[in-house]
């Protein structure tokens, strides 16, 4: 049976000006992952989260580092992954005949734990 880890650091940005549903697909690529194989993929990989995550990410290993300075950075694993969707700013398009459409610009909160 796998050995559990527990959260040794957490690291999250909040109202991240990317949708939930873009940053869900790196976060579901990079959960349970050695740091340092997380950190390649989302070097390597084109996706619009990719350098708010890689951000949460490091911040996330310095916080370990600082909680705990004997640790080595490069055996830490990536314990929870987490987005959920924050603030929905509400803008107008204008259309045709006088008329608006509405925008939704959607923001997430991510949330990356290391341990």
């Amino acid at each position: 049976m796998a050995k559990l880890r527990s959260n040794l650091a957490t690291a999250w940005v909040k109202g991240a000006k990317v949708t939930p549903r873009k940053a869900m697909l790196v976060a579901d690529q990079i959960r349970g992952m050695n740091v340092v194989n997380a950190l390649a993929i989302l070097e390597n990989t084109r996706r619009s989260a990719n350098p708010i995550v890689h951000k949460v990410l490091q911040s996330a290993v310095a916080n370990a580092v600082e909680k705990d300075q004997s640790i080595n950075p490069d055996e830490l694993v990536i314990t929870e992954a987490r987005v959920d969707q924050g603030r929905v700013l509400k803008r107008l398009r204008a259309r045709a005949m006088g008329r608006g459409a509405l925008v939704r610009k959607k923001t997430s909160h991510i949330r990356l734990s290391v341990g």
